[in-house]
């Protein structure tokens, strides 16, 4: 697969949304937008499914209307012919993987709900880590368009594991089981000055320059908080700190 000059932009843009500090549905929703951009279509969705209600929540969109994706939620996800297929793929997979266009054209689904807004080609990408859905992405073109190519599945694909692990990291860093007072506690009291300091958002040099020590001393006080808390990063810290 050979990739365009803004695809690679796009995909790298991608990328960075991954790295950085977002809640769940911060990431489901940045990175919607750019992956319409990259596969050239103009309508996003997102869900998390739930296991104890079986059905599908936390819903994002994108150029749909919030009423249709309401009735979604309230109705359409249990008459749905696709997404119970699509959902069981671990790899992109678009709507005529599981169901022939000229099939799912007859259905109610497509007629009262699809079409409402426009969608004709969709392409699902879920992320599923050690059995639990974190989150989806629905992408879908117009009937003006033609259907998803082989490559552009091959260019979800290659996002999927980070878009995977972003969601888990921010999951993690949502619950707060982790974030106890004997965690803060253990830092030494330079280190927690140092720790809250990150959590306000400032920069190495920033926080050097406010405690008048060097850059070097402060990256050691922060190492020595990430592995006394447990935690990975910066925003990690952050929580544990804050929370």
């Amino acid at each position: 697969m050979y990739l365009k000059g803004k695809q690679m932009r796009l995909i790298s843009k991608i990328m960075q949304v991954f790295t950085e500090s977002h809640n769940e549905k911060e990431i489901r929703e940045i990175v919607g937008d750019l992956v319409m951009q990259l596969l050239q279509a103009q309508y996003y969705a997102s869900f998390v499914w739930q296991d104890d209600s079986a059905s599908f929540a936390s819903a994002i969109q994108i150029n749909m209307d919030p009423a249709n994706i309401q009735q979604y939620e309230n109705y359409y996800q249990f008459n749905d012919p696709i997404t119970p297929l699509m959902k069981r793929y671990e790899v992109a997979v678009r709507a005529t993987d599981v169901l022939k266009q000229e099939e799912l054209i007859k259905t109610e689904f497509y007629n009262d709900f699809l079409k409402k807004d426009g969608l004709c080609w969709g392409v699902n990408l879920y992320a599923w880590q050690r059995g639990l859905n974190l989150g989806d992405m629905r992408i879908w073109r117009d009937s003006r368009r033609n259907n998803f190519s082989e490559d552009d599945l091959r260019m979800l694909d290659m996002i999927q594991p980070a878009f995977t692990n972003a969601l888990a990291r921010a999951r993690e860093y949502a619950e707060p089981r982790n974030a106890t007072p004997s965690l803060i506690i253990s830092l030494s009291p330079r280190e927690q000055e140092t720790a809250q300091l990150v959590a306000q958002g400032l920069s190495d040099k920033e926080i050097a320059r406010h405690l008048n020590i060097a850059t070097t001393t402060v990256r050691t006080h922060l190492e020595n908080a990430f592995r006394k808390t447990g935690a990975s990063n910066r925003a990690g810290l952050a929580h544990k700190i804050l929370s």
